[in-house]
């Protein structure tokens, strides 16, 4: 069964493995890009950057992404917890950026006493920090899952850790705790995204290469899923996506 790009309102793409990997853009995305116009939004279970970030690197693509279209886990991550605790002790295995955002955000960045530990993307991931994270969690700090994911396919073919890998360690130092997962498959990422562009989410459809994060998300909100794989983009924009639910 084939689909076009009238048939729906707004499209919800996925970054890593179908618009990009690594540093570089996949065959097809500025197409991708130029067919939905002011109808997209990238949603991401990047956990690591800032949508500004992300902005300044599709601007060196030549790619016209606003920041503001570019709803990423690692900040939604931050935004859950400053709903629920605005200006509250945080502990944030995370990047640089995302630490930036955070103190930005009236966050106070600590170890003890926390409110709320929040698992993202950290290069600089430790067994002391674990020690610490796991030790605030046990101590009754709220815990939040940036993205679920374990891992994603680097330039060089090898496995990238990603949140759900640090939090694996976590659980597996603290026992299963309560927590909340933010990023894809749940829907609350993709319904931001919606907003986002002032489309409802029953008009739009989710294109994106891993059925178990971007199909399972549309399946949760109601809405069809376009499968690619990585670098296969042109199939899609010829029109010859299978529809898979």
């Amino acid at each position: 069964m084939s689909f076009n790009f009238n048939a729906h309102q707004g499209f919800l793409i996925d970054l890593d493995g179908t618009l990009a990997s690594g540093n570089h853009l996949l065959p097809g995305a500025r197409e991708l890009i130029e067919a939905t116009a002011d109808r997209f939004a990238i949603v991401s279970n990047d956990s690591e950057h800032t949508p500004d970030q992300l902005a300044r690197k599709f601007k060196e693509w030549r790619l016209p992404v606003p920041s503001e279209r570019i709803v990423l886990a690692g900040v939604a991550a931050l935004e859950a917890a400053e709903e629920k605790h605005p200006g509250s002790r945080l502990m944030l295995l995370g990047s640089p950026a995302l630490r930036r955002m955070a103190r930005n955000m009236g966050f106070e960045l600590a170890e003890r006493n926390v409110d709320t530990v929040i698992v993202a993307r950290d290069r600089q991931f430790s067994y002391t920090k674990l020690a610490i994270a796991a030790r605030a969690v046990r101590d009754g700090a709220e815990v939040l899952v940036a993205a679920p994911d374990l891992s994603h396919p680097g330039v060089d073919g090898y496995p990238v850790p990603e949140a759900g890998a640090l939090a694996a360690a976590l659980f597996a130092v603290t026992g299963p705790v309560p927590h909340r997962v933010i990023g894809k498959p749940q829907p609350e990422l993709f319904r931001h995204a919606c907003a986002q562009i002032g489309v409802a989410p029953q008009h739009c459809v989710v294109i994106g290469d891993n059925p178990r994060t971007d199909g399972a998300g549309a399946i949760g909100l109601g809405v069809p899923f376009w499968q690619v794989m990585p670098g296969k983009l042109p199939d899609l924009l010829r029109e010859t996506v299978t529809h898979v639910l």
